[in-house]
Parts: structure tokens; C-alpha cells; sequence
């Protein structure tokens, strides 16, 4: 798989729509995270992914549905590189598994053949009104760390939503701010009792 990676894009396509490696660009740079409420996770932001999409708004990404994105995520230094980018203008957006909100960088990102373009240092500052006073969960886009039903993979699988009836016949979990504990008393995702 490493060589399959390392060898994008292809040599061998002929089609003149296929763009070669000398006809890409690429992007390398570095992010942290500065967020005065945060007690630790400070500074560079372990694994943030980070992507080029068309420009748009902050998480605008997340809903787009035509043209490229490209992705990647930073190393343990914040450091990221996307390669073998198509030509266009870009915007660069960027999540941080445990940081609440999307980054953005405020200017667009023009990308032209064989271009290495360095970005200066970009610092995320996660939107806030003040400290958090309370939270259920991880904000990581994902619920894993939520009950989930046991199943031969123990992680989701199409209708298994459907056994939160059979487990709570009569009434619904109830989660307590404070004394609950997210990883049984919440289920990883919300149903409708019918």
C-alpha cells in the first residue's frame, strides 16, 4: 500500500485529462492550536487533519459536493504536506480531533503546475465565549467513545440503532451533567422512540 501512496499520481495514464506529478503543486505547512481555556493541547495539534477544498466559509467543506478535496494530517509537530495537487485556488480548512470548531485560512491558496507552495505559521484559535463548563464526549467527529451495543465488530454496523429499544424496553437513558459516565450512560447516537 505504501509503494501504491508513494507512486500517486500515476506515470502511465495517457489521457491529457490525467495531469502528471510536474503538472501538480503542493503544499506544506505547519498549525497549532492556541486556545487560552485549554489546560493542555496547546501548540502543535497532534494528527489535525487538514484539507484544500474550493474556497467557501468556515466548514463549508464539510458540505461541498462537487470539485477535488484533498486531505491530510499533520504530524505530532503540526506539521502537514499535501501533494500532487491539481491546479486551482483553494481554500485551506483544517479540524482537530479533541478541539471544538474548524479552522480556516483567510487568505485562498492558488495552486499552478509544479508549484511547492510553504504556507507561513497558522495558528487556530477554536471559537469560544469562555471556559467549557461542561461537555459529553470527545469533540472528535466521531462516537466512538459512546455505548455501543455489543456486535460481532463491536463498532456500527447498519441497524444497530434498533437494538436501543431492545435494551431500554420501558425508558430512555438519562445522562447526568456531572454523574454519568458518557462511555455506558449515553448511547452513540440518538433515537426516536416510536
Amino acid at each position: 500500500m505504501r509503494k501504491e501512496v508513494r507512486s500517486w499520481p500515476y506515470s502511465f495514464p495517457q489521457s491529457p485529462d490525467f495531469l502528471k506529478s510536474d503538472q501538480r503543486g503542493s503544499v506544506i505547512g505547519r498549525l497549532s492550536v492556541k486556545d487560552q481555556y485549554l489546560k493542555v493541547g496547546n501548540g502543535p495539534p497532534r494528527f489535525a487533519h487538514v484539507g484544500l477544498a474550493a474556497p467557501g466559509d468556515v466548514g463549508s467543506w464539510e458540505f461541498q459536493t462537487k470539485g477535488y478535496q484533498l486531505w491530510t494530517q499533520a504530524n505530532e509537530r503540526g506539521i502537514f504536506f499535501i501533494k500532487a495537487i491539481l491546479p486551482g485556488i483553494y481554500n485551506l480548512y483544517s479540524w482537530v480531533p479533541g478541539v471544538m470548531g474548524n479552522y480556516m485560512y483567510e487568505s485562498s491558496v492558488t495552486v499552478t503546475p509544479g508549484t511547492n507552495i510553504k504556507l507561513p505559521h497558522l495558528v487556530f484559535k477554536p471559537p469560544r465565549d469562555g471556559p467549557t463548563l461542561w461537555e459529553i464526549g470527545i469533540p472528535d467527529r466521531s462516537a466512538a467513545e459512546f455505548y455501543v451495543p455489543p456486535n460481532e465488530t463491536r463498532f456500527r454496523q447498519y441497524g444497530l440503532w434498533e437494538r436501543y429499544t431492545e435494551i431500554y424496553p420501558k425508558k430512555d437513558l438519562v445522562f447526568t451533567v456531572g454523574t454519568s459516565d458518557y462511555k455506558k450512560d449515553r448511547f452513540f447516537t440518538d433515537v426516536l422512540r416510536l
